[in-house]
């Protein structure tokens, strides 16, 4: 009997398919089928197929013969999950046969083994091909759905969001109107407020440590009335805030602003800051209020920088504390520009003036009677002082010391000899006038009615009085403000 017998030696599983493929072949005996491992072969894979056929002849001997074919390992995947490596596969096919005679038989074998493989990976491609697209189409499909559906929740939350905000467009035109009306009311409590502080007189703030201390401030208070001397007969004091008016806006927080206080020349100047050498002169209030800033100004350059917010410009001569260890008062000629005089202030050991304001150390002031200076010195720590000053000579006519404490204090001025000094607190709210003194001891604290400023920006930087116009000249936070003084007698107290 003449048979065939089919020899696969692979090191993976994939000649197992290979060689199933081949045993539906007639001429393949399928109890010959071996399978094993090439042990020598690790990094070239090599599947070894063998046919044996053999046939006795007459003298009891065979020929073998053999044919070996090599074709790429990764033409075709053989069964699914395997990856093709990127190398080589063999395929050997050994011949073994009797007589020559049958050679062609054995080619034609050849070719139906080798057309079986061709077919075999082919189908197999094809298999892993029509896996691969099922796999695509079930994806797209589920990113069709997952996409309707985060459309579908996105158009759903939208409509939501167009709903909250149409909410909350009406919430913010109800809350504004609510917001109005709080405001209407709050004004209107202010001006109650106002009305009441004008008619119900207010303990004055007046701290006094002990019995001796006042034994000794009325003892002052008698000396220095029986020196003093009034100038003019004036005997007005305030009575109430009439009226205030915001001009503009100029500079920094901190400055001074002021017209020429002894003659009715019309002229503003602007001092901005705390220290500085520039002097702006305007000609008119209604070209200070239109001009842009500064531009229209004329510049008048002093020979020092002054310190603090306490100037004054009285009867064409500024004065003003020159920045520097000392405490050296200057007078200076607007119309020459020149030094005309300047002076020591006797008082040694100088504090801040005002606790608000801590840079000022002495503070000018101009009233119906000439110049004055309010100060504040170690021997007095807690307290205000007051100085008349000849404005002629700068000489020192006289000396006081006030009730008036320096704690929480922002400002000061003097109206016919009368000083009122200006609280506030660290957290700016409504200016006050709480403490008054009298050189003349016609107006007490007992007496005098507590004044109220309108509540605006922060603390006042500095007040001047004009003795002319009956104004006062505030700056306020950069703000340029005019309040308009009512007036009544000192002895209808």
């Amino acid at each position: 009997m003449v048979y065939t017998r089919l020899k696969c030696e692979s090191v993976t599983g994939n000649c197992l398919v290979l060689c199933n493929r081949l045993n539906v072949s007639r001429a393949v005996h399928p109890k010959k089928l071996k399978l094993k491992k090439n042990k020598k072969e690790k990094e070239l894979e090599v599947i070894q197929l063998s046919i044996e056929r053999a046939a006795p002849d007459v003298l009891g001997s065979s020929s073998r013969s053999a044919l070996s074919l090599n074709i790429p390992a990764n033409s075709v995947p053989l069964h699914e999950g395997f990856s093709t490596p990127p190398n080589i596969r063999t395929y050997s096919v050994f011949l073994k046969q009797s007589p020559p005679v049958f050679k062609m038989r054995d080619i034609q074998l050849l070719v139906l083994i080798l057309s079986g493989l061709v077919g075999a990976q082919q189908q197999a491609l094809m298999d892993y091909l029509e896996r691969r697209l099922l796999a695509i189409e079930d994806r797209i499909s589920l990113w069709h759905e997952q996409t309707s559906r985060y459309a579908s929740e996105l158009r759903e939350f939208k409509q939501q969001m167009v709903a909250q905000l149409e909410g909350l467009d009406k919430s913010k035109e109800a809350l504004q109107s609510e917001l109005d009306t709080v405001g209407t009311r709050v004004d209107r409590v202010e001006r109650e407020m106002d009305y009441l502080e004008t008619q119900n007189e207010v303990q004055p703030c007046v701290d006094v440590d002990d019995k001796l201390v006042e034994q000794q401030v009325t003892v002052v208070k008698e000396r220095n009335k029986a020196k003093y001397a009034k100038l003019t007969d004036c005997s007005d004091m305030i009575s109430s805030i009439k009226g205030m008016k915001i001009l503009k806006r100029v500079g920094g927080a901190k400055g001074m602003w002021t017209k020429d206080m002894g003659r009715g020349t019309g002229k503003v100047y602007i001092l901005n800051g705390t220290e500085d050498n520039t002097v702006y002169e305007f000609g008119t209030v209604r070209e200070f209020t239109s001009s842009q800033g500064t531009s229209a100004a004329t510049s008048i350059q002093l020979p020092s920088s002054w310190g603090g917010m306490g100037h004054a410009i009285y009867n064409n001569q500024l004065y003003y504390l020159k920045k520097g260890e000392e405490m050296k008062l200057m007078k200076f000629d607007l119309q020459k520009n020149i030094v005309t005089d300047s002076a020591v202030f006797p008082a040694k050991n100088h504090l801040p003036v005002y606790s608000l304001n801590p840079e000022t150390f002495i503070d000018l002031a101009v009233d119906e009677e000439g110049l004055w200076a309010i100060y504040a010195t170690q021997e007095n720590e807690r307290y205000i002082s007051l100085t008349k000053i000849d404005s002629k000579t700068l000489d020192i006519e006289q000396m006081w010391d006030t009730p008036c404490v320096r704690e929480n204090a922002e400002a000061a001025f003097v109206i016919c000899g009368t000083v009122y000094v200006v609280y506030n607190s660290k957290l700016p709210s409504r200016s006050r006038i709480q403490c008054v003194f009298d050189v003349s001891d016609m107006v007490t604290n007992d007496d005098a009615p507590h004044v109220h400023f309108p509540k605006r920006y922060g603390t006042h930087a500095s007040i001047k009085y004009s003795p002319v116009e009956q104004l006062l000249y505030a700056w306020d936070d950069g703000y340029q403000i005019l309040y308009k003084l009512q007036m009544k007698k000192k002895l209808e107290v």
